[in-house]
């Protein structure tokens, strides 16, 4: 043990240790911030419960920038979808699994300087740089995802699969469980689809893409966009497809010029 600290390497038992002192760090703070989610709790659930409204901020400002430019009979229809708990313990597992969900998320560029930090010392200082970089990328895109699905991609879909019926004689009542599972996956997924500059960026450098071919097939890639929109956005007005079609179209265009600088 001496003679491996005063070579100035640690052995893999002090390997663990730095990394179990990692995890319950990790843990602490990932936890105190899910307390405090919990805790705040009319906070929280109004913030995640905004885009079930029919007035919700994204349909207000878009109905606001259409009159501005002069089309003042445009309006959104007023829905409502009422939100309902099946089981005895729904509302409370809902929120405590909700809380811990919200306090990964914010405690995530903890997490991220704590995984560094760990690694970093194994890497050369170029690698250091070029690492660093990249994990700010990563994280930078993630939450650029997240706000897209929050306050577009989401919303659109809660308002026409919640309000979508094969009869009036149909009520429309979605579980809390639902609605939440929903909105997690959809926030994920989008987090995931931004990383795509990042992901090509790193293909690039493995010599498997380059701006060329994304040149070339730009309107293949435009196609597909637009059918992944008309997908998640069924049976909209053709606002809604736009909105969804043009920041995944304006990854692709990214995706292009970073690949450029990669090679």
């Amino acid at each position: 043990m001496k003679n491996s600290e005063n070579n100035g390497m640690m052995t893999f038992g002090g390997h663990l240790e730095v990394l179990r002192q990692m995890i319950f760090r990790i843990l602490g703070v990932s936890s105190l911030f899910a307390i405090i989610v919990f805790c705040f709790k009319d906070t929280t659930w109004n913030i995640l419960l905004a885009p079930s409204e029919w007035n919700f901020v994204s349909y207000t400002f878009t109905e606001h920038i259409m009159h501005m430019l002069g089309l003042h009979n445009f309006h959104f229809d007023e829905f409502h979808v009422k939100l309902i708990a099946t089981d005895l313990s729904s509302q409370f597992m809902t929120h405590l699994s909700t809380s811990i969900y919200l306090g990964l998320l914010i405690s995530s560029p903890y997490i991220l300087y704590e995984l560094f930090h760990f690694v970093s010392p194994a890497l050369f200082e170029n690698e250091r740089k070029y690492s660093a970089k990249v994990i700010c990328a990563v994280y930078f895109l993630f939450i650029i995802g997240i706000l897209i699905s929050y306050y577009m991609l989401f919303p659109i879909s809660f308002r026409f699969l919640g309000t979508y019926s094969v009869s009036n004689r149909i009520e429309s009542t979605i579980t809390l469980d639902s609605y939440v599972s929903t909105f997690i996956t959809m926030t994920l997924l989008m987090g995931v689809v931004f990383q795509l500059p990042v992901i090509s960026f790193v293909l690039g450098k493995m010599g498997i893409i380059n701006a060329t071919i994304l040149s070339k097939y730009r309107k293949h890639a435009f196609i597909i966009i637009l059918t992944i929109a008309a997908i998640i956005t069924p049976g909209q007005d053709i606002l809604s497809l736009i909105l969804v079609t043009l920041p995944l179209y304006l990854l692709y265009e990214i995706s292009i010029k970073v690949v450029k600088k990669a090679c």
